[in-house]
């Protein structure tokens, strides 16, 4: 112990007298392991850690797949729950819910939060209780149940200050009167939801039917039970709920049989984490490649250090120092600063991580759940020394072995130094700059991506001035659906008059909102074949000006008016990719005539309006259609009404809190017990649909940066090394007549050379590497040649002038002054 306390302090001593070499080695190794240390923290708290729940590898999603109508991800339904409850052999029980937004008033303003509609058996399958009062039971879950509502731990804070009293007391949700039973406890996280009031979901058996899949499940695994089991089970029992409920009306047996149903279970992690792991699987590894660059910058100046102490060694070597001893100083000095180097970058993590967790990029899932734990402080300490031992080898190899002899030979003034006392520097630099190609094509890649994401047309014009909100109705507090709909209708004409709003307009979900609803779309010209369902396409409800208002041009026909809407006139306005699936001019379309399912009203296509990729800019336009937010008949329903509405304004005073305010007295002028919910504009949902991508730009961008950066102080150290190591060379070449051009020429070549080499080395790695993040990408090619060709040269450009600057030091040189320094 004494030794090794002896061996730190003379190791700190050393790199104290060294000030400038320690700062700069300390700061590359902070941020190489600090960077890794950040988005290893990421990883373990998005995709590793489990859930936090009592044994969570028992807790499953269960979904189901419908290749017969496109679908690998298809949700739940009442009548798949009580199948499954019923028949299971796998479960041990199962659950359904749904998240929606409810209106609360009673409680100072009237506010719109988020709700878990949930049945009783949900909170006992995550063996989760309340901590004050008590959880739902079978009766409060039974159809025509009593109100009742669990209240989150932050919701019983907020508003009722932590006060146990809280229970019994009673809020107006929704218009409805709901007495609070119980609060969960603050640790209660339930996938990536952020509700405040938790509610009986009260499905009745009797009006369950086929269909409806509009609900999410998940059930708890029987003791020793595999998915692969549960996916048998559910297979075997989706024809008994062919048998056991009634079909929708116009639809046969025959119909979900070609649907080809099936089941798609799998760990209920993966219904939070979704497909995010590849994107930040490429981040890591991409990240990893920083630390490797890194690294080697690092062995290039502990062989330069190395080398200033060549004959220290070698006499220490002389007198008996045992070889071994002087490469265990060599590598204890490295996995030293390894080590510091750790620490520093441990806390450019925390840093880093605490600025992810506000800009919440990408739509992280689990964002609360990433932290500094245990786990990734032995992640650091770990790449931390294998950091250490990785840059240290080299020069403990190097200068700890036989050759500190040939080094006591040749005197404290050596002449120019040989090849081979290059090579190990050269071969750092051709790695590093290989790797930093590979991160510069791959983040250029992401560049083109977001270019060719920015020239899609999304379905909207000019997003930053576009303002949305949401306005819902409750039957509680409404009860008529023509007195619903004209309050909405009253509501969007006070905010029309709001000063300086150009328009406004209603739809039940605004383009890339992530609120989707699928169903079939049945034409009148285009019969489906009996037994099969027609094309599952996205359904929306809007109002007159919606369309004009987030600037989507309308190709064909018209828009909706309010006397279509208020007079119930069976009609619909369609895309134009959906309208050209049956007629090449959209023109041809309207007068046609849909309908939502087989034995349904009729409804006349009136309008065509332009696409919109409501799933994403990344992906194809979603085939829309359009109907009024009031209509009869629809889905069996004799009055249909939309009462959940999000109100789109735009302004060039969007942005602005005045704004706001106008618009919150104007709605509160018409019923002042209506919030206004999820404020935010349509850019800010533009952005969010895109932060993956944007997230990911940015981390290969500040990689890509970060390894060029690095290759070339590699590149100029070398030089500049040649340099200093070859001063006599140079004076008698200057002195018996060398052209400047021509000394310059010969350390810009060398230079060169290196990059070149490690240019082809990279090329190739990069042809391998960026197949593997061909699902990031989007209207690029992963082996798009304009960047296989503009990154090489750009590096190349970079290393002249990292080769050139000490190349051009050295022609300045006094060849008498060489030659005495010798």
């Amino acid at each position: 112990m004494h030794s090794l306390m002896t061996q730190v302090r003379l190791v700190g001593r050393r790199l104290a007298r060294t000030p400038m070499f320690t700062f700069i080695t300390l700061l590359t190794l902070a941020i190489g392991i600090g960077a890794n240390s950040a988005i290893f923290s990421v990883i373990n708290g998005v995709l590793l850690k489990p859930l936090p729940f009592d044994q969570p590898e028992r807790l499953v999603g269960v979904w189901h797949t419908a290749p017969g109508l496109g679908f690998k991800q298809l949700n739940s339904s009442p009548s798949t729950y009580f199948t499954y409850k019923d028949e299971t052999q796998t479960f041990e029980d199962s659950t359904v819910w749904q998240s929606s937004s409810v209106t609360i008033t009673g409680l100072a303003e009237p506010e719109r939060v988020q709700a878990l509609y949930i049945t009783s058996s949900f909170l006992p399958i995550l063996r989760v209780q309340p901590t004050v009062g008590r959880a739902f039971t079978a009766q409060d879950d039974a159809p025509k149940g009593p109100n009742n509502v669990i209240l989150t731990h932050a919701y019983w804070q907020r508003k009722f200050g932590g006060d146990r009293s809280a229970i019994g007391k009673r809020l107006l949700i929704s218009g409805e009167a709901y007495e609070v039973i119980g609060v969960m406890p603050e640790t209660f996280r339930f996938l990536d939801t952020t509700p405040a009031v938790l509610l009986p979901q009260q499905l009745d058996r009797t009006k369950a039917f086929v269909g409806g899949f509009s609900y999410q499940s998940f059930a708890r695994l029987k003791p020793g039970a595999t998915i692969e089991q549960a996916n048998a089970d559910v297979a075997r029992m989706l024809p008994m709920m062919l048998n056991k409920f009634p079909m929708p009306p116009g639809f046969t047996v025959a119909m979900f049989n070609d649907a080809r149903i099936g089941p798609n279970v799998h760990p209920l992690r993966d219904d939070v984490v979704g497909d995010v792991g590849k994107t930040l699987w490429v981040i890591a590894a991409t990240v990893g490649i920083v630390l490797l660059i890194a690294c080697a910058n690092v062995a290039n100046l502990l062989l330069v250090r190395a080398d200033g102490r060549r004959q220290e060694l070698a006499i220490r070597a002389a007198l008996g120092a045992d070889r071994g001893r002087l490469a265990r100083e060599l590598l204890g000095e490295s996995i030293t600063l390894g080590l510091i180097g750790g620490a520093l970058g441990l806390g450019l993590a925390w840093a880093g991580l605490r600025l992810l967790v506000q800009i919440n990029p990408g739509n992280l899932p689990r964002l609360n759940e990433i932290t500094i734990d245990p786990l990734v402080l032995l992640f650091t300490l770990g790449i931390s020394l294998i950091a250490g031992v990785l840059f240290g080898l080299i020069p403990a190899f190097k200068y700890g072995g036989p050759k500190l002899e040939t080094a006591l030979r040749q005197g404290g003034r050596s002449s120019s130094q040989g090849r081979e006392r290059h090579r190990a520097r050269s071969v750092l630099v051709v790695c590093q700059v290989a790797m930093a190609l590979v991160l510069l094509i791959s983040s250029v890649l992401m560049m083109r991506t977001f270019q060719e994401l920015r020239k899609v047309e999304p379905g909207f014009k000019n997003p930053q001035e576009v303002l949305t909100l949401r306005i819902s109705i409750p039957q509680g507090m409404v009860k008529d659906d023509g007195q619903a709909t004209r309050m909405h209708q009253e509501i969007l004409r006070r905010v029309s008059e709001v000063p300086q709003v150009v328009s406004a307009g209603l739809t039940t979900s605004v383009t890339m909102d992530g609120n989707t609803s699928n169903d079939p779309i049945f034409f009148e010209d285009y019969p489906t074949p009996e037994g099969q369902i027609a094309p599952l396409r996205r359904y929306k409800s809007v109002a007159p000006n919606y369309f004009h208002t987030i600037g989507r041009p309308i190709v064909a026909g018209r828009d909706f008016t309010w006397n279509d809407i208020l007079n119930l006139t069976p009609t619909v306005i369609l895309t134009e990719n959906l309208v050209r699936v049956h007629y090449k001019d959209p023109n041809l379309a309207i007068g046609k005539r849909v309908r939502e399912r087989p034995g349904g009203t009729w409804r006349e296509i009136i309008g065509v309006v332009g696409n919109e990729h409501d799933d994403g800019a990344d992906q194809k336009a979603t085939a829309v259609a359009y109907w009024p937010i009031m209509q009869r008949d629809f889905w069996g329903q004799k009055i249909q009404t939309q009462r959940n509405l999000l109100y789109v304004v735009r302004s060039p005073r969007v942005g602005t809190p005045a704004l706001l305010d106008d618009i919150r007295k104007a709605v509160w002028s018409v019923n002042p017990d209506l919030p206004l919910a999820n404020v935010r504009t349509l850019e800010e949902i533009y952005k969010r649909s895109m932060g993956r991508t944007s997230f990911t730009l940015v981390m290969l961008a500040i990689a890509g940066i970060m390894a060029m950066l690095l290759g070339i102080v590699g590149i100029y150290g070398v030089i500049s090394y040649s340099v200093a190591q070859r001063t006599r060379e140079i004076g008698i070449r200057m002195a018996l007549g060398a052209r400047e051009e021509s000394v310059r020429g010969m350390f810009v070549r060398h230079g060169l050379l290196l990059t070149g080499i490690g240019v082809a080395a990279g090329i190739g790695a990069a042809f391998a590497l960026t197949r593997l993040m061909s699902s990031l990408l989007f209207g690029v090619s992963p082996l798009d040649p304009v960047t296989y060709v503009l990154v090489p040269i750009g590096l190349l450009g970079a290393a002249f002038v990292a080769s050139y600057l000490p190349a051009r030091r050295a022609t300045v040189i006094d060849p008498v002054q060489a030659l005495r320094s010798e």
